[in-house]
């Protein structure tokens, strides 16, 4: 069974008017995912919440 973790966070407006957001990932998170700078994730929203994935590092961008 996956343990499910939660982490609340805010967007933060890079104010370039691209309607992008910025989001600072707390370091917990990166621990427990085994992440470091460049790696890449995907995002998708599944009932509600957003759920982040790490790409596998051989995935390539399209």
């Amino acid at each position: 069974m996956i343990e499910v973790q939660r982490w609340n966070v805010k967007c933060q407006d890079p104010k370039d008017g691209s309607g992008d957001v910025i989001v600072d990932l707390p370091s917990d998170l990166l621990v427990s995912m085994g992440l470091i700078i460049g790696d890449e994730l995907t995002i998708e929203v599944v009932d509600g919440a957003i759920v982040l994935t790490a790409k596998a590092k051989d995935q390539t961008t399209p």
